[in-house]
């Protein structure tokens, strides 16, 4: 038994949705699926369609394209009220979302919860000196403009900051409430906890849409043994005090190779890999 995880499924591209239809069986696994599946909820159906007959479980934490209220998607529902409107989605499949209960994984050698999360962004993995005001116009400097100002709609709460500052709460109450002290944690969530771990080498100024700083130390808060994250499209293993960070995004085509294909880009969190290498500091990047 093991508990793996991939994100960033992007499903609505053709070349993903046919090499997901292909993935193998993993009748005896868990399947972490760490945000932007894709940006309708047929897409959602589509995946969990493939996935939940292939896996022992599958569980869920939405990424920014979940949210996306696009022209394409019948479903016109924006904001908090989108995002419980899939929750209840993926429990109809059987999917485990973050608004469940935090699950016990049975195959860990110590008493583990996986502790599903949707913590937003609120822009402040921004450069010291760039304001939140400012945000959007410091990037627009280097030709980006995200694609969630247009489609990302945070109703009821006035901006995405609001939101997230919301989620952190909720999120923060549950941990401290509802992991009891002999256990240990499998933290998820589709945006990096860790501004230290977001490298975008060419796109550098889309890093205010990457996370939220009030995150950076809570695998050291909470009794965290690994982070799973996506977003980045940038695969790799950190260690941070003792604690690994593991990005698993599959991402779009020209991110991962056919001949691989996405069983190739399984990440196995559980048991997961030995302790990091003595002295060792840097990624391990994965193909």
């Amino acid at each position: 038994m093991r508990l793996l995880a991939l994100s960033d499924l992007h499903i609505g591209h053709p070349d993903n949705a046919r090499a997901l239809a292909e993935l193998p069986a993993h009748p005896d696994d868990w399947l972490i699926v760490a945000g932007d599946v894709g940006e309708t909820e047929a897409h959602l159906r589509q995946a969990w369609e493939l996935l939940v007959p292939r896996f022992a479980k599958v569980l869920w934490v939405p990424g920014n394209h979940e949210l996306y209220t696009t022209p394409k998607d019948p479903c016109q529902l924006v904001g908090e009220a989108r995002y419980h409107h899939l929750v209840a989605l993926c429990r109809s499949f059987g999917v485990h979302t973050p608004e469940d209960p935090y699950l016990a994984y049975p195959g860990a050698d110590r008493p583990t919860l996986i502790a599903l999360c949707f913590v937003l962004y609120d822009y402040s993995f921004a450069p010291e000196g760039v304001d939140a005001s400012d945000v959007l116009a410091w990037a627009r400097e280097a030709g980006i403009a995200s694609t969630d100002e247009r489609y990302i709609d945070p109703a009821p709460y006035p901006s995405k900051p609001a939101w997230c500052a919301a989620r952190l709460a909720h999120t923060r109450h549950r941990l401290r409430a509802e992991v009891p002290p002999t256990h240990r944690l499998v933290l998820v969530n589709h945006w990096p906890l860790r501004r230290d771990l977001v490298r975008l080498f060419r796109i550098p100024r889309y890093v205010p849409w990457c996370g939220t700083r009030h995150t950076e130390d809570w695998h050291r808060h909470f009794p965290v043994d690994v982070v799973v994250s996506g977003h980045l499209h940038m695969r790799a293993t950190d260690w941070r005090d003792g604690v690994r960070f593991e990005e698993t995004a599959l991402g779009y085509p020209r991110h991962w190779r056919p001949e691989i294909g996405p069983e190739g880009y399984l990440r196995e969190i559980l048991p997961g890999p030995p302790t990091p290498l003595d002295g060792w500091a840097g990624p391990l990047w994965h193909r």
